[in-house]
């Protein structure tokens, strides 16, 4: 192929992308073209659907409020959850704690991926998974040089949870103390 300069270089142009845009089209609709770092997509099991829904929230002492959301989103192919929690401040009045977790199914039904960010700039990535019974849902944050982290819910009858929020000092995996705990009760 010879390089040409003017209008003869602009066809040239247009024809190699016409025919890139032809090769794209193609492998898009004979699926040659995959998802990067895509594994064959799971799907959420039927315990993840005991959480969806409106939900409110206190602490154990009765202090405090709160409410949190569990919605499916992108054609169920994630679980979104909001959180907006009112806790006493020393001195009174109230802290506000706002967060957004987006769950995304696992290898198996009973497990899952999390990516959790909030109002003070935290952001921490979960594995998640359900216990047999199906009672007790647990994500676990991954050990490195900070602080390792378990948020653990757990079946208090047909619309309820006890939630717990651990932390694990740095170097000391397992040695989770609990930091915050609540109940919910759907909205």
């Amino acid at each position: 192929m010879r390089w040409c300069s003017g209008k003869e270089s602009n066809l040239n142009m247009k024809i190699v992308s016409g025919f890139a845009l032809v090769t794209v089209v193609w492998a898009l609709l004979t699926g040659d073209v995959k998802a990067a770092d895509s594994p064959s997509a799971g799907k959420f099991g039927p315990h993840w659907k005991a959480l969806l829904g409106e939900w409110k929230g206190e602490t154990e002492s009765g202090a405090g409020s709160g409410m949190c959301s569990f919605q499916f989103a992108l054609s169920e192919h994630v679980i979104v959850r909001t959180n907006h929690a009112e806790l006493p401040a020393s001195g009174g009045g109230a802290v506000v704690h706002d967060d957004l977790m987006v769950v995304y199914p696992g290898a198996t039904p009973e497990k899952a991926r999390a990516i959790y960010f909030d109002n003070e700039g935290h952001t921490i990535e979960y594995a998640a998974e359900w216990s047999a019974n199906g009672e007790t849902l647990t994500f676990l944050s991954k050990s490195g040089p900070g602080p390792q982290f378990r948020l653990i819910y757990k079946k208090a009858g047909a619309d309820g949870w006890t939630v717990n929020f651990e932390m694990a000092p740095p170097g000391q995996a397992g040695g989770f103390k609990t930091y915050t705990s609540g109940k919910l009760r759907r909205g």
